[in-house]
């Protein structure tokens, strides 16, 4: 009988010091954590202070995305033998400069695409791919400390295209104003003194004019979550028809180190390329559309795809 309770006293010890053991290995397990919490909390303050500190920050970022299908003998849909795909690139490259009584922002974006659909049966059909967005955008900015906020600042912006009609049309803005940078993550530009060059070949509704120029950046992070923004505009003083207006959104989450998946639009208004469109577009011994009468639609794209930055 003695020997009975003795080896139940000894189960139960060892019972007993087990559990403490288990839980003690918990709480240590909770210890580190929080520790592996705090050392991630002081090393993402320090990564702030080196994105602050002032000097070239250089860097790019973009989207890409794609696809491709073929059917063969595919009797369900009307074209059972067919190729199709798209690809899409966008690449945003930056140089930016922060002195201390000044700064210097440069900027690109870039935005290509190309899409084809080949009808196997046709044998006229086109199987080659065309592009579908094209789009070049450089942008210059510089700032002269005049308060802690506010800049005495110059801008260079050119716009066109490069896959086809290179600076046909070509729009080129200089000019001078303030610029305004109440946060770190916002600048707003302001410039009364403004002219806006616009190139074309030959005979078309394309024109300079004086005015005003308007733009403004936003970037956000949270988390994995990069948020970037770009809004610019031109204000004709000699017509509001010469004006136009472009805003671009970039949103990427990252998913394992700079790779992550990105959605970016973009919306642009610009009235002279809409009446171009519709002039080029019109059908012999039609009346040619004007400035009064064309259909100036908001100009829209969006791309959808893998995200990358370096």
């Amino acid at each position: 009988m003695k020997r009975i309770l003795f080896t139940l006293v000894l189960v139960l010890t060892g019972t007993l010091a087990f559990g403490q053991t288990l839980e003690e290995l918990k709480e240590a397990k909770k210890i580190k954590e929080d520790s592996l919490s705090a050392i991630q909390g002081r090393v993402d303050a320090l990564q702030d202070q080196i994105d602050e500190y002032p000097g070239w920050k250089v860097g790019a970022f973009g989207t890409v995305g794609g696809s491709l299908s073929q059917f063969n003998n595919w009797y369900a849909q009307g074209v059972p033998n067919n190729s199709a795909g798209r690809i899409g690139i966008t690449i945003n490259p930056y140089a930016k400069l922060d002195r201390d009584k000044y700064f210097w922002y440069n900027t690109a974006q870039i935005n290509l695409g190309w899409v084809k659909f080949d009808d196997k049966d046709d044998p006229l059909d086109d199987d080659s791919f065309r592009e579908s967005n094209d789009v070049f955008n450089i942008q210059s900015l510089f700032g002269y400390s005049l308060t802690e906020k506010l800049f005495a600042s110059t801008l260079l912006e050119y716009r066109s295209t490069i896959l086809s009609n290179f600076n046909d049309p070509g729009y080129l803005d200089i000019g001078v104003g303030i610029t305004w940078k109440p946060i770190p993550q916002l600048t707003v530009v302001v410039h009364p003194l403004n002219y806006n060059f616009v190139f074309s070949s030959g005979d078309s509704v394309f024109d300079s004019s004086f005015g005003a120029k308007f733009l403004a950046t936003y970037e956000r992070k949270i988390g994995g979550l990069d948020y970037k923004s770009n809004f610019s505009m031109f204000q004709s003083y000699k017509s509001s028809d010469l004006s136009n207006w472009t805003w671009t959104n970039v949103f990427s989450y990252k998913v394992w180190k700079s790779i992550g998946l990105g959605f970016e639009f973009g919306l642009r208004d610009n009235k002279q390329e809409a009446l171009n469109f519709a002039i080029n577009n019109t059908p012999e011994g039609e009346t040619l559309p004007t400035f009064d009468t064309v259909d100036n639609k908001l100009q829209t794209y969006w791309l959808l795809g893998l995200s990358y930055d370096f």
